[in-house]
């Protein structure tokens, strides 16, 4: 059994078990994150799906009004003219059927690749590497598009992609500690409402089961998602 740090054993006294409205939850992990580095705030939360059944898949986009805080390293390919106007967008890896050879050789220096539909075919063979990372391009999560300026400016601005894992669980980076209260909150309703408006089709039963926000090196808060449906966000 792992043997807790003095640090965080004093961190974890502070939280009780119980749920927390959504504002008190931000601020206590925003109390607790208190590593020497601005420290990532982070949701994970259990849903009631099971994965394994394409009608109770979660995959999707979250455009976060404060943006995420972190810089996004990202890869396109294109043809011809689509991988310069992917440069001139300022992305930091771009190219063709060189790219796609550097990234079957385990070359990826990048948090996510977009792609033009043009190309899938060829991305597709690289399915082995891309799966497990989860960077595989997809039409849903934006990622498969011909308008790369478009799509480079938002994920630039913090839009992000994330999936339910096989268990169930989505997990998502929300912010920084470094971020107001009320950013962290307008990002966090933000999700939810991602969430459940893409609620897959097959979901039976109760739909989320629990949510936690956590900080990198800090504690898990339980937050009462009723409460966080029940706010309304500023017009």
């Amino acid at each position: 059994m792992t043997k807790l740090s003095k640090r965080i054993t004093t961190l974890a006294s502070k939280v009780e078990d119980r749920l927390y409205a959504p504002l008190e939850a931000i601020e206590l992990v925003k109390e607790n994150a208190n590593a020497k580095f601005d420290e990532t705030i982070e949701a994970h939360a259990r849903l009631g799906i099971d994965p394994k059944y394409t009608d109770q898949q979660l995959r999707t986009t979250v455009a976060l009004p404060a943006g995420t805080g972190q810089s996004v390293r990202i890869a396109v390919i294109a043809k011809g003219e689509k991988v310069a106007e992917a440069k001139d967008s300022g992305i930091e890896m771009a190219g063709e059927d060189d790219l796609v050879e550097r990234i079957s050789k385990g070359e990826m220096d990048f948090d996510l690749l977009i792609a033009t539909p043009d190309m899938m075919p060829k991305v597709a063979k690289l399915g082995r590497v891309l799966g497990p990372r989860g960077l595989m391009p997809n039409p849903k999560a934006g990622t498969v598009t011909t308008d790369l300026a478009g799509a480079i400016k938002e994920f630039k601005a913090g839009k992000l992609e994330f999936r339910a894992d096989r268990a169930g669980i989505v997990h998502v980076r929300f912010g920084k500690a470094s971020f107001s209260a009320k950013a962290l909150l307008e990002n966090l309703k933000t999700l939810q409402e991602t969430i459940d408006r893409n609620k897959p089709s097959g979901a039976k039963g109760r739909y989320w089961k629990s949510l936690f926000v956590t900080s990198t090196m800090g504690p898990s808060v339980q937050v009462d998602v009723a409460a966080l449906q029940d706010i309304e966000q500023e017009a």
